[in-house]
């Protein structure tokens, strides 16, 4: 009687193909809920950015706490660079000025992986207001017997930062009416109950192409391309209003270098793709890639941009 020989992949020094084929179970945590402008990007990249890094990439929502509850979900991880974390600049720039007790090191606790998209902030108004750009805004503004309002998404977001600047260039006195969120300020400034908001233009743009907001000014240094006849402030004369609400990709701070610098060449490549590119600029964000040295330069420069407003502000979080 013959002995069949079998002989498995590992004895032939074989991988199993069934084992090569097992993708990482890979995560993009964000720290918003589902639906919002951080989600969307997240949800726009992680199809394609998992398919450069032969996984798949599932997008978890962890809001609460100002981003901490995200951050923290990213610092427990396993240093594998399978987890990330998508941040807008408020929990990344923001927070440790804000607070004085923050439970994570932007430094410390995680490395920088890429900036994903730029998103620039437009100061928009209710149809009713009777002025078409900034500086017609500020113009009335002065002639109102009690200062006007403006809304925000909350103390210490970007919105409101924004609306410091845009008082300190004016030297005009507004009122801030900080909601939990973009969304209850868009309503309330289309009711007429604030007379305008700053928010990124991704959040307003459907608001102002189907007329239910007034678009004054872009908080940026250049013209937005969603908004091309909309002027900057600084070309309205109102010098020193550029806020830049960045979304930009984290890791565990713990991953190595060679990880790290596989996964920001992937989010290049996703970020170079045209379905993405066209996805995530009809929304109104400028997509942007960078390295991580680049980002740890950006994280570095608006931290102290950030902290000294908030100080000369005494600003405190709610």
């Amino acid at each position: 009687m013959k002995r069949r020989l079998v002989l498995t992949a590992a004895a032939c020094g074989l991988a199993a193909p069934y084992a090569m084929a097992q993708p990482k179970s890979s995560r993009i945590i964000v720290a918003f809920s589902a639906g919002g402008p951080v989600d969307f990007v997240a949800r726009s990249i992680a199809d394609k950015l998992g398919a450069e890094l032969g996984r798949t990439f599932i997008v978890e929502n962890k809001p609460g706490a100002n981003g901490a509850l995200g951050a923290a979900e990213v610092m427990r991880s396993p240093p594998d660079g399978t987890t990330l974390w998508l941040t807008s600049v408020g929990a990344a720039a923001i927070n440790p000025a804000l607070y004085t007790k923050l439970s994570y090191d932007m430094d410390k606790d995680f490395a920088p992986v890429s900036l994903v998209t730029n998103n620039v902030e437009v100061l928009v108004a209710n149809t009713k207001v009777p002025v078409n750009d900034a500086a017609e805004f500020v113009a009335w503004a002065r002639k109102q017997p009690q200062p006007v309002s403006l809304a925000s998404s909350g103390t210490g977001s970007i919105p409101h930062l924004a609306m410091e600047q845009f008082q300190d260039a004016s030297k005009v006195e507004m009122i801030h009416v900080p909601y939990k969120g973009a969304a209850p300020a868009i309503t309330d400034v289309i009711g007429g109950q604030v007379s305008a908001t700053f928010l990124d233009v991704t959040a307003v743009l459907p608001h102002i192409k189907a007329g239910r907001l007034k678009p004054l000014g872009i908080a940026a240094r250049k013209r937005h391309p969603a908004l091309p006849d909309v002027r900057t402030f600084e070309e309205q004369g109102l010098a020193g209003v550029d806020s830049n609400n960045w979304y930009a990709l984290f890791t565990n701070a713990q991953v190595p270098a060679a990880t790290v610098a596989e996964l920001n060449q992937a989010v290049h490549r996703t970020l170079a793709d045209p379905a993405v590119l066209d996805k995530l600029r009809k929304s109104g964000t400028d997509p942007m890639a960078s390295s991580p040295a680049e980002l740890r330069e950006l994280l570095h420069r608006d931290m102290a941009k950030w902290a000294q407003l908030i100080k000369a502000k005494n600003i405190k979080a709610e």
